[in-house]
């Protein structure tokens, strides 16, 4: 049990730090912009901010890596309208971003949230992983309070909001999905030799009974832990082969998920 938490450490650790980098161009039509870096995963996001004058600056758009030149080290960054803070009383200006601007990636990346089907499993993985744990009780009070006892990726977005939480892990027979918390993207996979014994849906907290709507997408309880989470999963990383090998390897009864990757040739 050490081996595998000292595996998730280093791992772990490959991604603690954030990235402050300039902006090399930015292309505001199309919402993209790029940057040069040695290295980044696709997936990581943050945002970028215009500099008004020297010394003040604001947040104008969401950033997310989205292609890594590694002959060039040019990264990518598609840009959306940025949601982290929000408040109808202040003024917006009419800023643009502009090369020479800034961005900052891998924020808030030393605060995560496990997503786990038992306290034990989630008591094993959050003392085997160094960073600032959420505990998932303000997680599950979030669904409740938007009545979805199924979690959505808008509900793990509010969360993040909510919380400042950069990182999201969840736990799926015998391996540990990292996640950007904003751009869904998996990035990392480690392996988690861990004896699963029960299953609390939606997932461990300590939270009895989570509210739900009368109607709308999330307000059915969840039923099955595996087969929607890795649903989830895929619905954002199609194209990722890793996934698709612990689908494939996996339980056959989920093979019926492997139809929706597109990965081209995977035989």
């Amino acid at each position: 049990m050490k081996y595998i938490f000292l595996l998730l450490f280093i791992t772990f650790e490959l991604f603690a730090g954030a990235l402050k980098t300039k902006l090399l161009s930015v292309d505001n039509a199309n919402n993209r912009a790029t940057i040069s870096v040695d290295k980044i995963d696709v997936g990581v996001s943050g945002f970028a901010y215009h500099f008004i004058t020297p010394n003040h600056s604001s947040i104008l758009k969401n950033a997310e890596v989205i292609a890594f030149d590694v002959k060039t080290n040019i990264a990518t960054l598609a840009l959306s309208p940025y949601n982290g803070l929000k408040n109808n009383s202040l003024p917006s200006g009419k800023w643009k971003l502009v090369a020479g601007d800034e961005v900052l990636l891998a924020f808030a990346y030393s605060r995560s949230l496990l997503v786990a089907p038992s306290e034990e499993i989630y008591h094993f993985i959050t003392q085997g992983v160094k960073t600032e744990w959420v505990h998932p009780d303000l997680y599950a009070t979030i669904l409740s309070y938007r009545g979805h006892p199924t979690p959505l990726k808008e509900d793990f977005e509010a969360m993040r909001v909510a919380t400042n939480v950069g990182l999201l892990f969840i736990y799926l027979n015998q391996k540990l999905y990292m996640l950007d918390m904003k751009s869904f993207k998996i990035l990392n996979i480690s392996d988690a030799d861990l004896v699963q014994d029960s299953v609390k849906l939606p997932f461990y907290s300590r939270i009895e009974e989570i509210e739900a709507n009368w109607f709308g997408d999330g307000n059915d309880e969840l039923e099955s832990y595996e087969p929607y989470y890795y649903e989830l999963l895929i619905h954002y990383n199609k194209t990722n082969r890793n996934l698709y090998e612990n689908i494939k390897n996996g339980d056959e009864k989920l093979h019926y998920l492997l139809k929706e990757f597109t990965l081209g040739d995977t035989k």
